[in-house]
């Protein structure tokens, strides 16, 4: 019970009244009884003042309780929980941060069945068609074992009060520069994958290229999966999305054969980017999209006394439609074809160049088509696998590019993924590869790939 600081001083004053009086009851002889019988109506009365202050104090509501704190999710014993509300240093009211990534670890055997992969080639780490070895006589089988894809991201988002809607998002993994070798410490360097800001419908950064249709990628263990026919290429731009329409301006590259033949070399020249435009469609069925590319290829070098130079410029360009069909619960198709002239840099880490040299220092863009498909079966909640074929065949005019120059090049392999819980993923894919150059010489590659994956 809670009784007021007033009430508890008037009791105080009472009993020290009543202590008082005392005396007089005492010394009642000297002083007339009608004086006594005053002052012990005057403490009655305020004893009933009092009692009657104490009785609305007992029938007054309990006070409202502080309010409950939020509830926290149990943590197992020894675990700090992981932070409750988003982190936001030196970001705007309404700002959330997003940390995401994997730890993936490769597992490979490799045989070449026309000759060798060098050692410490691109094409020992993942599939990369155009290292495809032709012409040779059969390697033994080689292992390789890496983390070097692992990655890790951070992104903020940001709504305003007004509705507008903000961020930006950097990633990066391990497949850079070799800094230590595999006999001790197997050391990579940081290399940046996405870098991009965005403000409503503009974007403007390193990412995947407007042409690209990251959605229909199927579901690979090798770090790409169907390479020989697939649009992948991350890089600078400023992108226009409305809906599902996008529209964007990118790194204009340009690969090159001199002419006569030779390995492909890059040119960074021309005052025009690469322009992308893609529109698509989604629903309960699946995906479909159509993309894009219209190129000014430039190719510019000074001549020396042995080789002549090169002014010369070429418009190119190519269409691309691609998606993912669903076929039920369990099943689902992926795919996409491309077909241009000028747009290899744009397919399977380039297998071949964009344009050709002529003897008069003039652009001869080189035409093609590429493409794959992949079929997705779930076989249980934990278990799903993967059938993948993936092709790009090129029409090269020899007498500018030589025979020695590619082809096609094609690949078929099979996966199985488990995940015991969600998150892990343990895979197992057998792949077979082959390369033809135009001259009809041709390698095969055949890999036996394991991989672990973690994400976060």
């Amino acid at each position: 019970m809670t009784i007021h600081t007033t009430t508890r001083f008037r009791l105080a004053a009472i009993a020290a009244a009543c202590a008082l009086a005392l005396p007089g009851v005492a010394a009642a002889q000297s002083a007339s009884r009608e004086q006594l019988e005053q002052r012990v109506a005057e403490l009655e009365r305020q004893v009933q003042e009092l009692v009657g202050e104490l009785r609305a104090q007992r029938a007054a509501p309990p006070p409202a309780a502080a309010p409950a704190a939020p509830a926290v999710a149990a943590v197992p014993a020894g675990k700090q929980p992981i932070q409750a509300v988003s982190l936001t240093p030196n970001a705007p009211a309404g700002t959330t941060l997003r940390y995401s990534g994997f730890i993936k670890a490769d597992f490979m055997a490799t045989k070449a069945h026309d000759g060798q992969l060098a050692d410490g080639a691109v094409g020992r780490a993942l599939y990369l068609p155009s290292q495809t070895p032709v012409g040779g006589s059969a390697s033994d089988v080689d292992y390789d074992a890496h983390a070097k894809f692992s990655r890790f991201g951070i992104g903020v988002d940001t709504v305003t009060e007004s509705g507008d809607k903000g961020g930006a998002f950097v990633e990066m993994d391990f497949f850079g520069n070799t800094l230590g070798t595999q006999v001790a410490t197997n050391t990579y360097g940081v290399t940046l994958r996405h870098a991009y800001a965005y403000w409503n419908n503009w974007l403007a950064g390193q990412t995947w290229s407007n042409f690209m249709d990251v959605g229909a990628l199927p579901d690979a263990v090798d770090f790409i999966g169907p390479t020989d026919g697939v649009i992948f290429v991350r890089q600078a731009q400023v992108r226009y999305t409305n809906g599902a329409f996008s529209v964007a301006l990118e790194n204009p590259e340009v690969t090159y054969i001199q002419n006569g033949g030779g390995a492909v070399t890059q040119s960074d020249r021309g005052a025009m980017p690469d322009l992308t435009l893609r529109y698509g469609w989604k629903g309960d069925w699946g995906t479909f999209g159509i993309g894009g590319l219209l190129r000014n290829l430039k190719v510019e070098r000074a001549g020396t006394a042995t080789v002549a130079g090169i002014d010369g410029t070429e418009m190119a360009g190519a269409l691309t439609v691609g998606g993912k069909f669903n076929m039920g619960k369990n099943d689902d198709i992926r795919y996409q074809v491309t077909a241009g002239n000028g747009f290899s840099r744009y397919i399977g880490l380039g297998i071949t160049a964009d344009t050709a040299i002529d003897a008069s220092g003039d652009l001869d863009a080189l035409g093609g088509v590429a493409g794959y498909v992949g079929w997705r079966h779930v076989w249980s909640p934990k278990v799903r696998s993967n059938l993948i074929y993936a092709r790009s065949q090129y029409d090269n005019p020899i007498a500018l590019t030589g025979g020695g120059v590619t082809e096609s090049v094609q690949s078929l392999r099979a996966n199985v993924f488990y995940s015991p819980f969600p998150k892990v993923d343990v895979g197992a894919e057998l792949m077979v590869g082959e390369r033809e150059l135009e001259n009809g010489t041709d390698g095969r590659l055949t890999r036996l790939q394991f991989t672990t994956k973690y994400s976060f």
